[in-house]
């Protein structure tokens, strides 16, 4: 009898390929466009956050959110973007 294998593929559902952030501010270049998004709409505990907890965040592999392990706080990226203005990467 033949094996057969099967792959498991995930699709992404964001291309996340920038997260930095300036005090409060979160700097997201998602799918090709920056957003900048101010963190006290979003999470009060991740603004008040030092420079060093910030940046340990994780992005889902399917690029749907982001996690922050230290402080355990999970924010979505449709959830951010909604509202910001988009500006086109350069």
């Amino acid at each position: 009898m033949a094996k057969i294998s099967v792959e498991k593929t995930t699709k992404k559902y964001h291309d996340v390929k920038k997260v930095r952030f300036e005090k409060h501010k979160l700097l997201l270049r998602v799918d090709g466009k920056e957003h900048l998004i101010d963190l006290r709409q979003y999470s009060k505990k991740l603004a008040a956050a030092d420079e060093r907890t910030k940046m340990n965040s994780e992005i889902s592999p399917a690029g749907y959110g982001i996690h922050w392990p230290d402080l355990d706080e999970d924010l979505s990226i449709d959830g951010m973007i909604k509202s910001t203005k988009v500006k086109k990467a350069s």
